[in-house]
Order: structure tokens, then C-alpha cells, then sequence
């Protein structure tokens, strides 16, 4: 699966990157402040919610922005998203109405940012409509948050040798194993016992705004971050830690501009 993710976003990467010369030479001659038409109105300010689907997890973001000329934007943003393993793969116990659980997962991993970027309009949008495409770049601070996971292990009852019982206990590699447990306990069980880790991220990519109204903004993104910690994060128990981790991501962002 996570082939695939790299694949098709190297490719839409890749696709972005050569347009850029093409493109961002009919902007480049013109002056900062320019604008198509004298009847079109330069709306500076900008904010928009977003939707996350990276090859890595899912999240959610918001972003605010202000234009510096006339094709450049500085944007402040903050996000949340969740982390997952590329050796992660789900398993079912065979006893009956188990819950399927990741045999050998430490962790849930999540990851709050909030940094500050800029967005160079490459190819401006028509009058009539069409789409705005710009490239960006963005770096800051992150969060990275650990949460233990819980799973439901087998266990003989006290009063039975033949009889099982089940308890709900945090995943201990030396003791819990295919053969003992029943499936993965309750989301929220673990949220008293969080590690953080901070540390740093950047990201870039290219963007299309589709929307066909300018006070409006529907942004479709795509991009590569990388978030880097100084102190390792374990999420799974047969694998080493990781002090960084390398995503791309699709994004979809929905908001407004004004004065």
C-alpha cells in the first residue's frame, strides 16, 4: 500500500515540478502588485480548514494567510495528524467475536504542527475561472504524542484451569503474544499515560485553487513533510526507533478571502 502512495504522488510531484519553469516565467516579468483586470479586486487575507490523507495517516488542518506583493503569500498554518507504521498489519485472533489489533504495536503515534510558510502564485487564475496553481514551503514546531495500546489478553480463570477469562492490559512483547490475545482494547484506554516528544517539521509541494468565486477558496494540495524528533519514538516492538518520519500527502482545503 505504501508503494503505491509513493508512487503516485512522485509522479504528481513530478508532473507540478515541470510546469513550474513554463508557468512561472509569464509571472515573474510582471510587477508584484499586479492584477488582471482594474475591475478585480486583490483580497489579501485568507483562512481555510483542510482534510489530510497522507501515505502515512489522516488528519486535519486550518491555515490563515496574507498576501506580502502581489503573488506572494505568507501563511501561518496548525495542524493534527495521525502516525502509522509501514510494517503495521491488522490480524483477527481466531476465537469468536474477537477485534482485530496489530500484533506488535507499542504506540499510537500522533503529531501536532503549527508553523509559518510562504505560497508564490506560479500561474494565476483567469478572469473567466480556471485554476490558481502555486508552490509553497512550510516549517516549524511539532508535537509528537505517544499513547500506549491496550489490548484484551486471554488469561486461565482462578477458579477453572479450563475455563478462560479476558483482562484488559497494556502490550507487553514478552508476555503477550498470537496464541493469548483476543483483540484490541477500548481507543480511549492509555490517554493517562502519554509521552511527547518535541521537535521540528518541514514540508512542500504544489497546490491548485479550483474554486470559482474568489471571496471563496477550494484548494486541492499535495506535498511531502518531514518530521524530525531529537529524542527516538518507538511505536513498534520488533523494530527500531525512528527520529524522523517521511510522508506524502493529498490535501483538500475549504475557506474564505477578504480585505
Amino acid at each position: 500500500m505504501y508503494k503505491g502512495w509513493y508512487l503516485f504522488m512522485l509522479c504528481l510531484l513530478s508532473f507540478g515540478i515541470k510546469i513550474f519553469p513554463q508557468v512561472d516565467s509569464l509571472n515573474y516579468n510582471l510587477p508584484d502588485n499586479f492584477d488582471e483586470s482594474d475591475n478585480k479586486i486583490l483580497l489579501r487575507k485568507e483562512w481555510s480548514i483542510g482534510v489530510i490523507a497522507s501515505s502515512k495517516g489522516v488528519g486535519m488542518g486550518y491555515r490563515y494567510g496574507k498576501h506580502v506583493t502581489g503573488y506572494k503569500k505568507r501563511m501561518l498554518e496548525a495542524e493534527i495528524n495521525t502516525m502509522k507504521h509501514p510494517k503495521e498489519i491488522k490480524t483477527i485472533s481466531p476465537f469468536e467475536n474477537a477485534k482485530s489489533y496489530v500484533y506488535g504495536k507499542l504506540n499510537n503515534l500522533f503529531i501536532i504542527r503549527t508553523g509559518i510558510g510562504i505560497q508564490k502564485i506560479i500561474n494565476n487564475k483567469p478572469i473567466e475561472g480556471g485554476i490558481e496553481v502555486r508552490y509553497f514551503y512550510y516549517g516549524g514546531i511539532n508535537l509528537s504524542i505517544t499513547k500506549p495500546i491496550y489490548l484484551y489478553i486471554l488469561n486461565f480463570s482462578p477458579s477453572s484451569s479450563s475455563t478462560y477469562i479476558y483482562t484488559l492490559e497494556k502490550y507487553n512483547p514478552n508476555e503477550h503474544f498470537t496464541d493469548n490475545i483476543f483483540g484490541r482494547g477500548p481507543f480511549i484506554k492509555g490517554f493517562n499515560e502519554l509521552s511527547f516528544y518535541p521537535g521540528l517539521y518541514i514540508k512542500g509541494g504544489i497546490n491548485f485553487e479550483y474554486s470559482q468565486d474568489d471571496k471563496n477558496l477550494n484548494v486541492l494540495e499535495m506535498g511531502i513533510c518531514t518530521d524530525f524528533s531529537p529524542k527516538p519514538i518507538k511505536m513498534m516492538a520488533f523494530n527500531k526507533s525512528n527520529n524522523y518520519f517521511i510522508s506524502l500527502y493529498l490535501s483538500l482545503n475549504f475557506g474564505k478571502r477578504n480585505l
